[in-house]
């Protein structure tokens, strides 16, 4: 049976993070016969592999594709996810990231509307309160500027058709790919009645919380077209 969904997770070195992304896939309330995740290892030298094996020899009613680019870079990563991907629509997931479990409902009634495409309201996975006002701070700015960045979905074939992400680029290739498509006069929308937690971690890079001040710049430079290639 085909699936509806594929949620495509582009993993390097995640074996702390990635087997409760695979569960929150596995937790959603749309039919799990439905559903399918990618996982791409993405060069990885610890154990993501295994503890992916093992979650899909534990979890057998969720399909799980596995699959190898050793090529290190997201965009690229999840171009490789989006090939393999048999679902009629795509949400994209990070590693370190988790799922509402009402997520996949939203977002195919979203897409049943006419929005083909669209980005998730993004929360901290967390229970700091800095780090939980940070990201509420971004979703503040997206739904008052109407941007549309981060965590999305689409459906597949009109990611195929718009070429997917741009590899070249280390940041901000899921802003650059819905600009893309508002331009090509593809009607976007922002997911805000479901979530995508992720992890808070980039934040605490820096000691003194220097790391909110430090991605907040380095995303609105990303966010005008600057660093977008730099190592992120």
């Amino acid at each position: 049976m085909r699936p509806d969904v594929s949620v495509v997770i582009p993993a390097r070195n995640e074996e702390r993070y990635i087997r409760t992304a695979l569960a929150s896939v596995a937790a959603q309330t749309w039919p799990i016969a439905l559903l399918e995740a990618v996982v791409v290892d993405n060069g990885s030298t610890d154990a993501t592999r295994e503890v992916v094996q093992a979650f899909m020899a534990g979890e057998p009613h969720l399909a799980v594709q596995l699959v190898d680019e050793p090529a290190h870079g997201v965009a690229r990563a999840k171009n490789r996810g989006a090939s393999v991907a048999r679902g009629r629509w795509l949400i994209f997931l990070d590693a370190d990231s988790r799922m509402a479990a009402h997520l996949v409902e939203r977002v195919v009634a979203r897409g049943r509307r006419g929005y083909r495409a669209g980005s998730i309201r993004v929360v901290a996975d967390s229970q700091d309160v800095l780090d939980r006002a940070f990201f509420g701070l971004l979703e503040f700015g997206k739904v008052l500027f109407g941007l549309r960045a981060q965590m999305l979905y689409c459906q597949r074939e009109l990611f195929r058709q718009c070429g997917g992400f741009d590899e070249h680029l280390q940041l901000a290739e899921d802003l650059e790919f819905l600009a893309r498509l508002e331009r090509a006069g593809v009607p976007l929308c922002h997911v805000t009645e479901s979530w995508i937690a992720t992890s808070p971690r980039r934040l605490h890079t820096l000691p003194c919380r220097l790391g909110m001040p430090a991605m907040l710049v380095r995303w609105a430079l990303a966010r005008w077209g600057l660093g977008r290639r730099w190592r992120y």
